[in-house]
């Protein structure tokens, strides 16, 4: 039995000598079991098993926790939008302390946003020294509402000079804190604002903020022009869907482009890639699917309404999306999905890539963005109802959109422009860089009838038939809808579809916050005009509809996105395709927009060319990185392989297949010293940041695509187990 047994063994250990490295890796890879972690299947009707919001001092807490006079004058505080005194930040900070201690926090930090697109934070201790050998903890309002982070070390487009180091930041009381677990222990955290000492915002919350400030108050101008007196806020809500990949960590740590840049900077096409489609909506595989559900937990722990989740179109590709919230509470809770998507998932022996496009030919990742209004009546402002021919008030706001995103359509391109964003924008994937809106069938036709003149009519309900009994008849919609559009209608909300999957919500949300108050004001000043002429609202409203669909009616394209032929026509009608980032983000410091963000005190014109600054250097900076990395894999990692394999050729005495290599390592060669030669400092512009940026746009993206077309092309013919990079077939495709 010894003998036999070590028979086998030694035969085992041959046979993965005779296997080639690479596919090693794969069936390591491919074995995954249970981690011990496992959260099990609960029973959901005990209430000790629910733990939606466990970890969030939510108001359901603080009405356990404060006294009632303490929790009313708070919620009348937020409601009123006002500055908390001193002795209710106090009584909230005791209660909140009390709270985090309980649930094992030893350390509480302001959490905030700033412009690297990340959170960030800073962590204290609640215990302080006695002097007597014990700890007191201690957590008074003042620390609860301030905090001063060093500020120098964040980008701040110049509003702050390196050596001044003050900013504070300011604690946000409309976004519930929160508990973080970690194996070792727990962290309160207290979303935050991010300002400089001057006052000046350095960070995304602050100017959300103020957009839906800016919002609210010309929706609510516009509402008492029809007659509503109840609702005193109107807040903007998003349902953010984050696209991502999941994969296994050995090939991520594996490909040193994946670990510095988010991407591969390498890889040839695989035989199959998503032609067959045959992974969206498909079974989920056992191990992403425990992934999934175990940040699907920690997620309900912290409050985030998580809804859906499905595979995507690409392999190994998935989606998770939530339930409404007010967006800025939305903004928030979507920076912690992503956060906890990429930790929980090492849980699980994978790697979470949310960068727009992390594999050429595949499918990218984009996070498409849900927007509403609502009323704090419970009104949703772009709801049609059953007859959207005479809604007058939803015709005015869903106008007033149309409105905004034709005028401001290049400010929200800039709003989600990225070096990562340029791989999917204007290339064969949903959304082009051309924004446009998709309204349906019905809608179209309902504002065609406004423009003529004419009185129009809803498509009347009726019920798909599916041809058998056994089958129930399903309710007809006026409209399908249109999944290449930018900005598509889709029954109650506008989905903006051109975000990105790794960005924050806040830019893109502040800016249609705010185009869309300066286009209900507009449409606002019209109306009140003719009825304090006398005119009635029905009399009024539809010649200033007729008048703003007619002149804005460019933006409506309910075809084929992806076309070339729709390129050709949005150009004869005038719209922009600002295909990479250092077009569009000039547009962020335009005179128009530098009008409209002060007019609504949204962002000062310092503010704005700092995010500019910022969102550029950030673009050449992340391009640099590229490329850098691409010229070291491609020199130390590719061309060795590409050597060691023509060596193997001239020694197999094959010289026809020698030259075909022998040729492809040429013409790999020339492209690397070309990458090398654009990547040095000395070539490239650094006096100004747009030029720089253009400079990476125009010589070193060229360059670098020259070098993975070399080196792709070696991929398909260097021996298998000489090639040093996991190829695609094997990482998108181990599950």
């Amino acid at each position: 039995m010894r003998a036999s047994a070590a028979a086998r063994g030694a035969s085992g250990r041959n046979d993965k000598k005779r296997m080639p490295r690479i596919r090693q890796q794969n069936v390591l890879a491919a074995q995954w079991t249970p981690n011990g972690g496992a959260l099990g299947a609960p029973d959901l009707t005990i209430a000790d098993n629910q733990v939606f919001g466990a970890n969030v001092f939510s108001p359901a807490i603080q009405r356990q926790r404060l006294p009632k006079d303490v929790f009313r004058r708070l919620q009348q505080t937020l409601a009123r939008g006002e500055a908390l005194d001193t002795s209710l930040a106090d009584a909230v900070a005791l209660a909140m302390k009390e709270w985090a201690l309980e649930r094992g926090a030893t350390h509480y930090t302001h959490w905030f946003q700033p412009l690297t697109g990340s959170t960030a934070e800073k962590h204290d201790s609640f215990y302080a020294p006695t002097g007597e050998g014990t700890a007191l903890a201690e957590f008074s309002g003042k620390e609860l509402i301030q905090g001063e982070p060093d500020a120098s070390s964040f980008p701040t487009g110049g509003i702050r000079a390196t050596f001044e180091a003050r900013g504070y930041t300011a604690w946000d009381p409309t976004s519930p804190a929160f508990i973080l677990e970690n194996p070792n222990g727990a962290l309160l955290c207290i979303p935050t604002a991010f300002a400089s000492w001057t006052g000046e915002a350095l960070d995304h919350k602050i100017p959300l903020l103020r957009s839906m400030d800016a919002l609210s108050k010309s929706a609510i101008r516009a509402l008492r022009l029809f007659g509503d007196a109840g609702a005193q806020r109107v807040f903007t809500t998003v349902g953010p869907e984050q696209e991502y990949f999941l994969i296994d960590e050995q090939y991520f740590f594996e490909r040193p482009d994946l670990i510095t840049t988010g991407r591969t900077l390498f890889g040839a096409k695989p035989p199959k890639g998503h032609e067959l489609d045959d992974h969206y909506f498909g079974s989920i595989p056992e191990r992403i699917l425990a992934c999934m559900l175990e940040t699907e937990r920690e997620l309900a722990k912290l409050g985030v309404p998580v809804k859906t989740r499905h595979n995507e179109v690409a392999p190994n590709q998935y989606e998770i999306a939530p339930v409404f919230e007010n967006s800025n509470v939305g903004s928030d809770h979507q920076q912690l999905t992503m956060q906890l998507m990429q930790n929980v998932a090492r849980r699980y022996r994978l790697a979470c890539l949310l960068h727009e496009k992390p594999f050429a030919g595949v499918n990218g990742s984009g996070k498409h963005n849900n927007w509403s209004m609502g009323t704090d009546t419970g009104e949703n402002l772009l709801d049609p109802g059953e007859t959207p021919h005479e809604n007058l008030q939803f015709l005015f706001f869903c106008a007033a959109v149309i409105q905004a995103v034709n005028k401001h359509q290049a400010l929200l391109r800039a709003s989600i422009a990225s070096a990562g964003q340029d791989h999917r924008l204007g290339a064969n994937e949903a959304p082009p860089a051309i924004i446009s809106i998709f309204l349906g069938a019905e809608l179209e036709r309902v504002f065609g009838a406004i423009e003529r003149g004419e009185v129009g009519e809803s498509t009347p309900g009726s019920f798909l038939g599916l041809g058998t009994p056994v089958l129930p008849p399903l309710p007809l919609h006026g409209g399908d809808r249109n999944r290449t559009s930018p900005f598509a209608f889709t029954g109650n909300k506008f989905e903006f579809r051109a975000l990105g999957s790794s960005q924050s919500l806040s830019l893109p949300n502040t800016v249609l916050n705010t185009i869309v108050a300066e286009a209900i004001d507009e449409l606002a000043d019209q109306l009140e005009g003719e009825v304090k002429a006398g005119k009635d609202l029905e009399a009024a409203l539809p010649p200033i509809l007729k008048r703003s669909y007619a002149a804005n009616k460019q933006i409506i394209f309910g075809g084929d996105n992806y076309s070339e032929d729709w390129h050709a026509e949005a150009e004869r009608r005038g719209l922009l395709n600002l295909r990479a980032t250092p077009d569009a983000l000039p547009h962020l410091v335009a005179e128009d927009t530098v009008a409209l963000f002060s007019s609504y005190g949204v962002l000062s014109e310092r503010e704005l060319e700092s995010r500019y600054e910022v969102f550029l250097e950030q673009y050449v900076t992340r391009l640099n990185i590229e490329a850098e990395t691409a010229a070291s894999i491609a020199r130390t990692m590719l061309l060795p392989a590409a050597a060691r394999h023509v060596a193997v050729l001239r020694q197999a005495e094959l010289p026809e297949l020698v030259a075909e290599s022998e040729a492809l390592l040429a013409e790999f060669t020339a492209a690397i010293k070309k990458l090398e030669n654009a990547n040095l400092s000395e070539n490239q512009p650094h006096d100004d940041l747009l030029e720089h940026a253009e400079y990476m746009r125009d010589t070193v993206i060229p360059a670098m695509s020259a070098t993975r077309t070399a080196a792709d092309k070696l991929e398909k013919v260097v021996a298998d187990d000489l090639w040093p990079l996991p190829k695609y077939s094997e990482i998108l495709f181990i599950k």
